[in-house]
Order: structure tokens, then C-alpha cells, then sequence
């Protein structure tokens, strides 16, 4: 994907409402109006640079700024429905993975909130991460499990699973959309309150706050949130391990204390 100028001062938002016009024909909305009109509240339209031959931007909403901890809840359920949707429209396409990057350090094209819907084929064998075990808990609620897993490979990185196995993100429910919408928003808030404390600004880079997240694309789904706040160095970069300075088990109770995370 052809990354865009995001900081230009001429920069125009294609993704705002009342540029329709600027965006590939959409194929999806939430909200009201006709297609390629005014009145949606999320908003899907083929990406103009794909790197599938299945490659979709999802608008969050119409506003430029705010992102998914700063929506209503109701609108993150939107979201959510959303990516169902898409993901059960393509599921017989092949392997359909759905990223976000917010924050310039994790590589958004646009800063506009969105999110991205990519397919790849299926004879193509994605080397993921799987599920794993559940440790470290920092929230549950009926459905879903907040978790920082022993291998975390960044600092505070953090899983959300659901709690019943076995299923694709397909699968989900209207009542789990329900829970998952309000633990992710949760868990981002989570994130950002943890990056403002001063113990991790000892650490981390001096750049906004940042994370890329993305649905793992077959059985046993999870949602992964990599927090972008270091640079990988030539160590990682020439070896493919990871450094991470934080404990698993010390992230997990910094972000469930209130005087940490701030929730």
C-alpha cells in the first residue's frame, strides 16, 4: 500500500464526510443515505493501492480525529458488526485478516480512523501466532478474557479471546459484539493511561501514543494489541527476536491498577 502524506498542510481527508467522491464506490455502510452519499456512520470502500486482489479500508466514523476510546460504545458495536459482516462476506475467498494502525509509529497511510480487510488465498500458509494459554489477566467480563500473554513479544501487548473456543470470529454473537466492544475500548483506555504514566515514559519513545491490532484470521480468533511505543533495533531486526522490557505479569497488573492505567 502507497503510503500518503499525513501531516501536509494541503492535506485533504478522502475519508471525511462529504468527500464520497474521493473514495473508490463503497461497498458497505452502516448508517443512513444511499451509497457514495452523506449519512453513514462507518463506512467500506476498496482500498486504491491493494496488495490482494481483496483489499478494503473501513472507515471508523465520520469524525477525523477520534478513534475507538473516544467513540460511543454503541458505535464501537457498529464497528464490530461491521467487521463481521465483511468477514463473513469473504470467508470463502480465503484467509480475511482485519488490522488496524492508529498513531504514526505504528504506520497508518491516512490519520483518519480505519481500519483495513485484507484476503489472501487460501494455498498461501500464513505463518500467525496462534491463541496462547491464558495467563496474566488484566479484565474478563461474561464472554471475553483480557490477558498479557508469557511470550509477549512488545511491551505491554495485550490478548483478548473469547471465552468460548473453537469458533471463528464469524461466529460472533450480537450480545458478544456487545462485550467485546466494550472490553477493547476498555483495554485501549487501559493502554493509553499506562503510556501517560511517568514510570513508562522512562522507557518508551518520546512519540504519540500508538498500536497497531489485528483478528486473527482462523479457528480459536483472539484480537492482539501490539503497542507501538519503542523502535526495533538492529539486535531484533537481525536476529527476528524480540526484547521486551517489560514483564508479562508486571504489564497485566499495571494496567488492571487504577492508579496506573487510570481504569
Amino acid at each position: 500500500m502507497q503510503k500518503e502524506n499525513v501531516n501536509g498542510n494541503n492535506h485533504v481527508d478522502p475519508f471525511a464526510q462529504g468527500n464520497e467522491s474521493m473514495t473508490p464506490p463503497e461497498v458497505f455502510r452502516m448508517g443512513e443515505g444511499a451509497p457514495n452519499t452523506q449519512g453513514w456512520k462507518v463506512r467500506v470502500v476498496p482500498n486504491k493501492f491493494p496488495i490482494t486482489d481483496i483489499h478494503e479500508v473501513i472507515v471508523h466514523s465520520p469524525d477525523p480525529n477520534k478513534d475507538i476510546e473516544e467513540l460511543p460504545t454503541t458505535h464501537v458495536e457498529l464497528l464490530l458488526q461491521t467487521y463481521k459482516q465483511r468477514y463473513e462476506f469473504h470467508q470463502k475467498d480465503g484467509h480475511v485478516l482485519i488490522f488496524a494502525n492508529h498513531g504514526v509509529m505504528a504506520g497508518p497511510s491516512l490519520t483518519h480512523p480505519h481500519s483495513q480487510l485484507v484476503v489472501i488465498p487460501k494455498q498461501i500458509n500464513l505463518d500467525a501466532l496462534e491463541r496462547e494459554p491464558v495467563n496474566n489477566i488484566v479484565e474478563e467480563n461474561t464472554f471475553f478474557t483480557v490477558y498479557c500473554p508469557d511470550f509477549s513479544q512488545w511491551p505491554y501487548e495485550v490478548w483478548i479471546a473469547p471465552k468460548i473456543e473453537k469458533t471463528f470470529f464469524g461466529d460472533i454473537k450480537n450480545e458478544e459484539i456487545k462485550d467485546l466492544a466494550q472490553i477493547l475500548q476498555r483495554t485501549i483506555k487501559r493502554l493509553h493511561g499506562c503510556f501517560n504514566h511517568p514510570a513508562t515514559q522512562k522507557m518508551r519513545a518520546k512519540a504519540e501514543f500508538a498500536y497497531n491490532y489485528y483478528i486473527y484470521h482462523d479457528i480459536n480468533w483472539f484480537v492482539r494489541i501490539i503497542p507501538r511505543w519503542i523502535h526495533r533495533a538492529g539486535f531484533e531486526l537481525g536476529t527476528g527476536l524480540s526484547v521486551n522490557m517489560i514483564d508479562p505479569l508486571t504489564a497485566s497488573k499495571n494496567l488492571s491498577a487504577k492508579e496506573f492505567s487510570g481504569i
